[in-house]
């Protein structure tokens, strides 16, 4: 069964043609006790098909515990946008529903190794010089998730201590309730400051700068 009809592959392979150079999308999986693994990469399957800077490389954790451990797998289904390196850009979940416009948005993004935020942005991010770990609780059918994912990975793209994971909270309900998710998007930064909303980005950095104070 396909995830994509005719006019989807048309239309994403049209965006795609902004890719500059190589992007790699990485699925992490496992055979049994994950519900969503093989759809995910299934779908990213059908994507990596449709421009041919695009790969695919899937990795079962089980049987490469090593690289799970190296881009920092916890629970899967997982990908990992990777261009001329690993910038730290996670989804934990299918990226399906309105989350499969910030994957695309993301793989762009990669390709370009452009963030594309404002230089304001960028000079208040480089003063982040720790590991800083930001998770975006979404819902497939939420709307105003995937601004909140993108901004989240932009932040990953323009600073090499920063990860942005997107966590499906619906996959993930025991992270839910750890991390009280009772309305998406909820942004957690290093288990210490906690929003919801897609802020735009100057107030999304604003409430990421106050680990440092």
């Amino acid at each position: 069964m396909a995830f994509l009809n005719d006019n989807d592959r048309s239309e994403i392979k049209k965006m795609l043609e902004e890719m500059q150079n190589p992007v790699k999308l990485v699925v992490f999986k496992k055979n049994e006790g994950c519900t969503y693994c093989q759809e995910t990469a299934m779908l990213l399957d059908e994507v990596s098909q449709l421009n041919e800077k695009l790969s695919l490389e899937i990795i079962d954790v089980e049987e490469d515990v090593k690289a799970a451990q190296e881009y920092g797998i916890d629970k899967v289904p997982a990908v990992s946008v990777v261009g001329d390196k690993d910038y730290g850009i996670r989804f934990f979940g299918i990226p399906a529903g309105y989350e499969f416009s910030a994957l695309l948005g993301d793989i762009i993004d990669v390709s370009k190794g452009d963030s594309g935020l404002a230089e304001r942005s960028r000079k208040e991010l480089a003063k982040i010089d720790f590991p800083v770990r930001i998770q975006v609780f979404v819902t497939p059918s939420c709307p105003y998730c995937p601004a909140a994912v993108r901004m989240a990975h932009k932040f990953a793209l323009e600073n090499e201590y920063i990860t942005g994971e997107m966590v499906e909270a619906q996959e993930f309900p025991e992270l839910a309730q750890k991390y009280h998710v009772y309305a998406v998007p909820k942004i957690v930064v290093n288990d210490e400051v906690e929003f919801e909303g897609a802020l735009p980005e100057p107030h999304f950095v604003k409430q990421v700068l106050r680990l440092l104070k």
